[in-house]
């Protein structure tokens, strides 16, 4: 599960020039792959 976010080149290089954007987009990637997570295991 930790090395699913470097396969999204946008969270693992950090494309967005804010840290308010980055920590945003970075949120809801965590909060997507923890979903898929939950949803795999069910």
């Amino acid at each position: 599960m930790f090395n699913k976010p470097k396969n999204w080149r946008r969270v693992a290089t950090r494309y967005d020039k804010t840290a308010v954007s980055y920590l945003g987009f970075d949120s809801s990637a965590s909060a997507f792959l923890w979903i898929s997570f939950v949803h795999e295991h069910e």
